[in-house]
């Protein structure tokens, strides 16, 4: 797998969305993570930019990827 550089993570209650994309914008990652997965999932990657739509447990996932270096912006629903 290519190094993403921009991941979505679409959060819901424990199945998570991911996709991601490497400089060329190019999808170098799409799958299905459980909760458990998440951290495990990051923690193998360089650092990378993390949008997620803010919700109630955004803040609570931006803080955990933070920790990993990843940049996690929040986006409101629209």
């Amino acid at each position: 797998m290519d190094q993403p550089i921009i991941i979505g993570l679409d959060l819901t209650k424990s199945v998570f969305q991911v996709h991601g994309v490497d400089t060329e914008g190019r999808v170098v990652v799409r799958r299905q993570l459980r909760r458990s997965q998440v951290l495990g999932f990051f923690e193998r990657l360089g650092p990378c930019l993390v949008g997620i739509e803010a919700c109630s447990g955004a803040h609570h996932w931006a803080r955990d990827l933070g920790a990993l270096r990843h940049e996690v912006r929040l986006m409101p629903p629209a």
